[in-house]
This record gives C-alpha cells, sequence and structure tokens, in this order.
C-alpha cells in the first residue's frame, strides 16, 4: 500500500465519472455500454475501490484520465499501486475518497460521514454497494453502488459529478 499524495489539483469545469466496486476477474472484464460511453466523456474517472484483478484497473486506467483507491479485495499486486485514501482540489472544491473498509466497527458509510462531513465539499466511497447521496454538513457524501456487482441492490448503479460554480453529484441507475 502506498501512501496518499498531497491533494491533486483540477480546473474547472469538470465531469466525473464514478465507479467503485466492479469485482471483475482477470477474464471478466466487460462494462455495461452506457457505463462505457460516460467513462470515454468524462474528464477524469474515479473508482473508489475493489477491482479485483490487475488486468480490470489497466483496462479502466487506460480509458481516460484515471484515479483510484484500494478495495479490500484488491489483490496485493495493486497494493504498491493504489493508496487507500485519495484527496482532490477541483476548483475552489475540496473532495476526497476511501474505500471504507478498516474502519473497525464502522459502517463504510459512517467512516466517510467521520472523515469527511463538514470538512471536505464532497466525500467518495465504495465498499457497500450501496448507491448513496446525500448532504451532511456541507459534504456531499457519495456512493457509486457498483455498475456490475449489485449484491442487495435492486439495480446496478454508477456516478457522474458535475463540478462548475457547483457541485452536482447524480446516481445513475442501469435497467
Amino acid at each position: 500500500m502506498i501512501l496518499p499524495a498531497s491533494p491533486e489539483t483540477f480546473e474547472l469545469p469538470l465531469t466525473l465519472a464514478v465507479l467503485s466496486d466492479t469485482h471483475f476477474g482477470a477474464t471478466r472484464l466487460r462494462l455495461p455500454g452506457e457505463v462505457l460511453d460516460v467513462l470515454h466523456r468524462a474528464d477524469l474517472i474515479l473508482h473508489a475501490g475493489d477491482f479485483c484483478s490487475v488486468e480490470a484497473f489497466e483496462m479502466l486506467s487506460a480509458i481516460g484520465p484515471f484515479r483510484a483507491v484500494l478495495g479490500n479485495n484488491d489483490i496485493d499486486a495493486l497494493e504498491t499501486r493504489l493508496p487507500l485514501r485519495r484527496e482532490f482540489q477541483f476548483g475552489p472544491f475540496r473532495a476526497g475518497m476511501i474505500h471504507g473498509h478498516g474502519f473497525g466497527r464502522l459502517t463504510a458509510r459512517e467512516a466517510a460521514e467521520r472523515l469527511f462531513a463538514g470538512e471536505y465539499d464532497l466525500g467518495i466511497f465504495g465498499h457497500s454497494h450501496r448507491p448513496f447521496n446525500e448532504t451532511l454538513d456541507g459534504t456531499i457524501i457519495f456512493n457509486p453502488g457498483s455498475p456490475t456487482n449489485r449484491r442487495w441492490e435492486p439495480r446496478h448503479s454508477y456516478g457522474v459529478i458535475r463540478i462548475e460554480d457547483e457541485i452536482r453529484a447524480e446516481l445513475r441507475y442501469l435497467p
């Protein structure tokens, strides 16, 4: 595992495509067409962990500008490539991203809320496979769910976040 660097800075306007918990094996690397289209049009792709294979990481990172964090199911080979946490400066907005594991008895959502609420403008997390988009203490707490492994959810999902003079975070559900 690598330590997080200082916040990366990005100019606005910016469209983020946000994924998490894709849980791809080395040979199953297929995303729904709608998601691929959004990834190709995004200014930056964010992945909140659990690729589960180096091949998945490399496939997604080849699409366009890409940043990610390590998930609890990511294989050892990714530990040297990904931090547990990332910080960003999107114009005047401060953002952070975690997977959400490793916080003792806290759920991923509780961990994100404790880390980001009131301190950041946007906090992104994964781990639970449960889409979430709410504001707490002025911070958007956002989980895109999963476009490929819905677990307990009725539909697969992902996120699109548009940042200009404000942050507009949207969950998108696949049919």
